[in-house]
């Protein structure tokens, strides 16, 4: 009898030990596969662009917002660029700090449609650090990015002619950016 409970005790903690596991695993696993599969318009991260394929082109439209709590002005310098499939491009975002004290932000970001965030690659990106503005200060913010030639061989994209990258900035230590934060640190590890 005392085999059997202790048998079933045994199994129920590592039922529970398993389970704990998983969930604390889930939200790294979670990042890593969006950012593996470009999945709910999760971006890539590269070093270089490829290079112009072709002479297809599409048009990046850029997307603007600041959560609540955050006191800035962000705007891109431009609406939308016309791009070369595979070639580098760079657009600018300006930030503005209405406040009367210093503030710091980080931008979440996506792209849409959605499943177009496996070919869109940043390779510099003022969204992989947190930004801080003194009181009244404007910056000028780069990101510099390229849309891969994979996409050409999507049956699925091939009706795509605009891409809209979006940013959402958020104080710094909001629940977003703390999320953000942890799975950025845990995809360095």
């Amino acid at each position: 009898m005392i085999n059997r409970n202790l048998r079933v005790a045994i199994l129920a903690g590592i039922g529970v030990c398993s389970m704990g596991g998983l969930g604390f695993a889930a939200v790294p696993l979670y990042r890593m596969f969006c950012e593996a599969t470009g999945l709910n318009g999760t971006t890539q991260r590269g070093l270089q662009a490829p290079g112009a394929v072709g002479n297809r082109k599409v048009v990046v439209a850029f997307d603007t917002n600041v959560g609540k709590g955050i006191p800035w002005k962000f705007q891109p310098e431009r609406r939308s660029d016309t791009i070369d499939i595979g070639g580098r491009d760079m657009a600018f975002f300006t930030a503005t700090n209405t406040s009367d004290h210093e503030t710091s932000g980080t931008a979440t970001f996506n792209v849409t449609p959605v499943f177009i965030g496996k070919y869109f690659t940043k390779i510099q990106c003022f969204c992989f650090t947190q930004q801080t503005l003194k009181p009244g200060e404007t910056v000028r913010m780069p990101v510099i990015f390229y849309v891969d030639p994979k996409i050409l061989d999507d049956p699925d994209a091939k009706d795509v002619q605009e891409i809209t990258l979006s940013y959402t900035f958020y104080p710094s230590e909001s629940p977003q950016v703390k999320q953000a934060a942890a799975a950025a640190a845990q995809k360095a590890h």
